[in-house]
Parts: structure tokens; C-alpha cells; sequence
């Protein structure tokens, strides 16, 4: 089979750099599809993209399609044939539009009968041919949220489009796309080798323009700016600081990556770190080197997109223009210290929270109340959480966090040293924000982790107090994140305690809360966390069976609700568990329909029959047996235990008549019922598990 390679490439202006990957990505696989789509068999789809350019390039591509064999169903015999099996008009019709002789036509049958079917083959289109459309379609599909126009032109695109390359082999495809004619010159360097160059052949391509200074694969130059910028760091002996998101951004910026050693004057270093590095990574896609122990050193290195033949021209460049953002951070840094913590603090007081939730001062102060709480049951310093709460959200009257957002938390940690709190104090200001984002850890320490419960519950429950509740994709206090963040902390924290009542004692804090009606609040709130761990327990492979399971049966805390999770996960393994689940969601049923019949207990002087007396005997050999088990609150070990009792359960069932005629005897099976649910519900509510 004839095979070429093909080359598309769109020019354009610079693309966005958060948007091209994902375009480039598009751009190749809607040309793969559209191959793939016409019969037309091709090999790997190459991914290629720099700032100013689309490119894909499609290995082993047929040179045309497979014959086209085409399949047209035409009437049924009843009405195709006369009574004398002679052809009706239906069918020389169809014959005629086909382009077929009748006799050419064959017969299939389906589930009505038999039926006419007219069958053709042609020739395959040449992929030269169909290329334009294929193309055409890939462009239209791309993701393009604001497309733009330019000039005096119709068309349109995410940025201005300048040429365009196509090559299929050595052969330029005919073809127009975006009022752009096909060709084979491309444009190298913006400044380097701003000429055309022309592409002998898809093969070429990254030579070529490897040639003129631009490297087109993403791969090749992402890995060429990395090892740059760690030779620049040994060059100092530092270490570089290169996440990989900034490394990907800064990719999608330059077509000829050169690393610049920059330096700052080291008396910024006083400044927090945090601030400096937002503001080199951020602000101007710097990469900041750190030294051995991880402290941020003067040192930074730049991604320059020319190689120039005055290097310390762009060093300077680089190095002048974060000197105003540093020396601003330095000067809000100097007159917070100035101001001091407390007083910002203070400050708290003018700012509102949110109007039916007072100010922020007060919100301080419900958190304050909160964490103090939460210390002691928790068993930890209930003055220290208090003295951190008080301290929690005084840097939002810093000057530090005004111009620097993100650093919400970090700059209280360092107000609060300055002014001599503990350092487990300052840290748990900064902790209190974790996890910040999806994927984060929630707080180190248990100070940490104590604030960010008590600010969480705050912010949780004045929202459903405010009537802030998200509804649809609107969730104006972030309360799903709120909510996922606080079962986090309780959960990963190992903290036994329980999540309905600490909501609940955080509603009561809330301003012009009317907890009668609170306590509906409470368990809406409460059922909104549970909610959220649906999705978090789920990532951990436990289905929604087996999560109903245990949200319907009173546990004591989250880390207690994840043992009883995951043990039955393990019951559900078993193959005793379906049967069980099932005599358990049967046992439930009939004692729901039963009313009060159930006697007090069970006597085993009403057993009319062995299989329940044997049942009777077993539920209480298990009982004794598994008491310390369930004392423990080794789950696993309880539902294993239960499963052994699958025979007498059988047998119970397949024996025994529940609602016997005799009001006593009927009693006492739907006791004896009773104490089978209730042995298995200690753990989870298994009947779930049966559907």
C-alpha cells in the first residue's frame, strides 16, 4: 500500500499560552478522525505547536481510501413481486434509482422478511482530495472561545492566520483555509530568520525550522528550558524552583528558549518569600533558585525567546522590571510590621463579613468560640486554638494581602511572629487555609488543623443561616469547598467527634439564629458535608451502595463512619454477603409492615420449630462472641463473624413461617428478626447492599 507522511501547519500571531496546548491538541486529533472517519488508514498523529504555529504531522497515510462498497435496502418481496413473481413498479423504481439491473440486486432477510438490497462498489477518493474538508472540519471543531477577526477579512480564529503548509509527501495539497492558499513556505524566528523557508517534506519540518530557530516540537523545547535552567542554577549552586505549570506556560511562549541568570538585591530576602516568588512566577513567568535547604536565594532565571548578542542587556531588563514590584512588597511588609497584628485585628471590626453575619470581627470571634471547642474535646491546648482563631483573619488589613491576595494566611504567619506569638500559633494562622485547593493535604500540625475546622464550621454554617446555600453552578461562600475541606480535616485528622454536633454548635453562634429551627438547619448542613464525601469516597473505589450503607445508621465521627465504610467493602467480597444483604432487606421489610407486633424480646419457650431456635442460638453465640469486637470498633472482624450465620439464616426462612397465626409465636419471630437486623446494623445497614 502507497503511503506518505502529511504536514498541516497554520502560522499566526502568538497564540494564547494557556490555550494552545489544548488547541494544538485538538488541531491533530481532528485530523486523525477525520482520516480515520474516511476509511483512509494512517499511522501516529504528531502533536507539534510553538507560539506562532499549529502543526500536525500524520505518518503512513494512504495514499487513497479503501473501495467504497455502499448497501441500500429497497422493498420487501411482497411488494417488489406480483402474484405472478413478476417485478412491480416499487421495485423497478428502486432498481432505476440504484442504477442496477434487477436481476444485480440481491436479497437479504430481517425480522419482517425478506427484502430487496441494492449493493455498489466504487473506487476509493484519492486522500489528496479529501484533505481540504478533513482540514476544514478540524478547524471548525477546534475549541475556540473568542474567535477573531482581522483586517477586511470573513474569516475567523482564535488570532490573525498567516500561512499555511500542506504537505502530503513532497506534494502540496490544493486546497484554502481561512482565505489562506496551501503551500510549502513557513516562517522561521520572529527576528532570528523572519524570512519564508520553504518545507521540502513532512519529514524535514523540525529540521528546517530547527534551522531558522524555532523548535516546533513542544517536547524538545519544554525539555531544552528545563535543562537550561538547572544549568543556570549549578552555575551558582543553587536549586531550581520550576513548577511544572509555569514550566508548561513558559513553553507555550517562546519558539527559541535561552535562560538568563538574573539576580535582586539579597536585602529583599526580608520580605516574605511567598510574596517574592508570586511575583516572579506569577507576574513575570520568572523561575525563582532556592538554595540547599530550600530558603529562597537572589538568584532567578528568565526565559528569554532570542538568543542575544547582548545577554546582560536582558539580564538588566529582567532585573528592573520586578524591582518595583519588590520594593512595593517590601514597603507594605515594613509598614505592617509597623502596625502590628493585634491592631490590624482590631481593624476587623469596620469590615463587614457578610451583612446578615455581622463583621469580620465577629466572625473571628465565632471562630474563636469554635476552635476553642473543638481543642478541648479533641484533648488538645484549648487557649492556644483560641489565641490562634483571634489571630486568624487580622492580615486581611494588612497591606501585604491587598496587593497579594494569595497570601492570605502566609502573611499572618509572619505578623504573628513578629510580634512574638508562638510558632505554633503563626503557624496554624497559615495552616487554617489548607487544603487551599483541590489535591491539597489539609493542615500539619493538630493547631492547624483545629482552625481550619473551626473556620470551616463558621463559614458552613452562617451560610445556611444567610440562606446561602449553592444552587446550581453558584456557590456564592464556597461552600462545597467549605463543607469538602472541613470532613477532610475531621476525617485525615482522626478527629472523633461528631460532625452533627459541631455543626450544630456553630449554628448557635450564628447572629439572629432561631434554633428551632436550627435543628432542621443542622441536619441540612450535616447531610450537605455527607454529601460531599460521596464524591471523596467514591475516588477511593467505595460505590454508592456501600456509602448509603453506612450514612443511614448513627455512627460516631468521620473517622469512625470510614472504618464501618471500609469493612463493608470487605463484607461485600464475601460470598455469604448478597445472600445475607438479601435475608436482611427481607427481614426489614416484614417487620416495617408489622406495625408494634414485635414482642419485647425473645423467648425460647415460644420456638415451634428448630430452624429458629437453631437461629436464636447462633445470633447469640455471635453476639458473645463479637462484643469485644464491636467494643473495638473492628468492623471487619464483626461482619466477618456475621456471615457464618448464612446457614442458620437459610434455613430460617426457607422453614419458618413469620406471620403464624398465633399472635404470640408471631411476635416473638419478628423479635427474633429484630435481633438479626440489629446484630448486623451495629456495623452498617447491609439490607443496602441487596439493591
Amino acid at each position: 500500500m502507497n503511503t506518505q507522511s502529511l504536514l498541516i501547519e497554520l502560522g499566526t500571531e502568538e497564540l494564547p499560552p494557556k490555550a494552545l496546548p489544548a488547541l494544538a491538541e485538538a488541531f491533530a486529533r481532528g485530523i486523525a478522525d477525520g482520516l480515520a472517519k474516511r476509511g483512509v488508514s494512517a499511522g501516529a498523529a504528531h502533536v507539534l505547536y510553538a507560539p506562532r504555529r499549529l502543526a500536525v504531522r500524520v505518518e503512513a497515510v494512504a495514499a487513497e481510501q479503501p473501495a467504497q462498497k455502499s448497501e441500500v435496502f429497497g422493498p420487501y418481496v411482497n411488494i417488489a413481486l406480483d402474484a405472478d413473481g413478476q417485478p412491480t413498479p416499487a421495485l423497478r423504481a428502486f432498481a432505476q434509482k440504484n442504477g442496477l439491473a434487477i436481476e444485480h440486486l440481491d436479497r437479504i432477510s430481517d425480522a419482517k422478511g425478506e427484502r430487496f438490497v441494492a449493493r455498489s462498489e466504487r473506487a476509493g477518493s484519492l486522500t489528496l482530495e479529501l484533505l481540504p474538508d478533513i482540514v476544514a472540519e478540524s478547524i471548525k471543531a477546534m475549541p475556540v472561545p473568542k474567535p477573531m477577526r482581522w483586517g477586511d477579512r470573513s474569516e475567523q480564529f482564535v488570532r490573525p492566520v498567516h500561512w499555511l503548509v500542506a504537505l502530503f509527501g513532497s506534494a502540496v495539497v490544493p486546497m484554502s483555509v481561512l482565505g489562506l492558499k496551501a503551500g510549502r513556505a513557513s516562517r522561521g524566528h520572529r527576528f532570528h530568520a523572519p524570512e519564508a523557508v520553504d518545507i521540502a517534506d513532512p519529514g524535514s519540518y523540525l529540521d528546517t525550522l530547527r534551522s531558522r530557530h524555532v523548535l516546533a516540537d513542544p517536547a524538545e523545547r519544554r525539555a531544552r528550558i528545563a535543562a537550561q535552567i538547572e544549568s543556570a542554577a549549578a552555575s551558582v549552586g543553587k536549586r531550581a524552583d520550576v513548577p511544572a505549570e509555569l514550566l508548561d506556560e513558559v513553553n507555550c511562549l517562546v519558539e527559541w528558549p535561552a535562560a538568563v541568570l538574573c539576580r535582586f538585591e539579597s536585602a529583599f530576602l526580608r520580605v516574605p518569600h511567598e510574596a517574592l516568588v508570586s511575583t516572579m512566577q506569577a507576574n513575570q513567568k520568572f523561575f525563582p533558585l532556592r538554595e540547599a535547604d530550600g530558603s529562597l536565594s537572589e538568584y532567578f532565571v528568565g526565559i528569554a525567546n532570542i538568543d542575544s548578542k547582548d545577554p546582560a542587556q536582558i539580564k538588566q531588563g529582567y532585573e528592573r522590571v520586578i524591582r518595583p514590584r519588590f520594593a512595593d512588597a517590601a514597603f507594605f511588609f515594613d509598614e505592617d510590621l509597623k502596625q502590628g497584628i493585634a491592631s490590624m485585628a482590631d481593624g476587623l471590626t469596620s469590615v463587614t463579613y457578610q451583612q446578615k453575619l455581622g463583621s469580620y470581627a465577629d466572625k473571628t470571634a465565632r471562630i474563636a468560640a469554635l476552635a476553642e471547642a473543638v481543642a478541648r474535646d479533641a484533648g488538645l491546648d484549648a487557649a492556644q486554638a483560641k489565641r490562634a482563631a483571634e489571630l486568624s483573619k487580622a492580615d486581611l488589613q494588612s497591606r501585604m494581602v491587598g496587593e497579594f491576595p494569595e497570601l492570605q494566611g502566609i502573611a499572618g504567619r509572619y505578623y504573628a511572629k513578629a510580634a512574638g506569638e508562638s510558632d505554633a500559633v503563626a503557624v496554624a494562622i497559615d495552616e487554617a487555609y489548607q487544603p487551599r485547593f483541590a489535591g491539597d493535604a489539609i493542615a500539619a500540625s493538630k493547631l492547624g488543623q483545629v482552625l481550619a475546622i473551626a473556620e470551616r464550621l463558621d463559614t458552613l454554617a452562617g451560610g445556611f443561616v444567610a440562606k446561602l446555600q449553592p444552587t446550581g453552578n453558584k456557590d456564592p461562600f464556597a461552600l462545597r469547598r467549605n463543607g469538602l475541606g472541613l470532613a477532610r480535616t475531621l476525617l485525615e485528622g482522626g478527629y472523633e467527634l461528631s460532625l452533627s454536633s459541631l455543626i450544630h454548635h456553630a449554628m448557635s453562634l450564628q447572629p439572629g439564629a432561631d434554633m428551632s429551627e436550627g435543628g432542621d438547619l443542622t441536619g441540612s448542613a450535616t447531610d450537605f458535608v455527607y454529601d460531599r464525601l460521596r464524591a471523596y469516597f467514591s475516588d477511593k473505589g467505595f460505590n454508592e451502595q456501600q456509602f448509603n450503607a453506612v450514612e443511614k445508621i448513627a455512627h460516631h465521627s468521620l473517622p469512625d463512619f470510614a472504618k464501618r465504610l471500609a469493612a463493608i467493602a470487605e463484607f461485600a467480597k464475601l460470598p455469604e454477603a448478597a445472600a445475607l444483604a438479601a435475608a436482611n432487606k427481607r427481614a426489614g421489610n416484614i417487620l416495617k409492615k408489622s406495625g408494634h407486633e414485635a414482642a419485647a424480646g425473645v423467648d425460647a419457650a415460644l420456638f415451634a420449630e428448630d430452624a429458629e431456635r437453631t437461629l436464636w442460638q447462633a445470633l447469640q453465640q455471635a453476639d458473645a462472641a463479637l462484643a469485644p469486637k464491636r467494643a473495638a470498633r473492628d468492623y471487619v472482624a464483626v461482619l466477618t463473624g456475621l456471615a457464618a450465620l448464612r446457614a442458620p439464616v437459610d434455613a430460617f426462612f426457607e422453614g419458618v413461617m413469620v406471620n403464624a397465626d398465633d399472635l404470640a409465636v408471631r411476635g416473638n419471630r419478628l423479635a427474633l428478626l429484630r435481633e438479626l437486623a440489629a446484630q448486623f446494623n451495629a456495623v452498617g445497614d447491609i439490607s443496602v447492599l441487596a439493591g
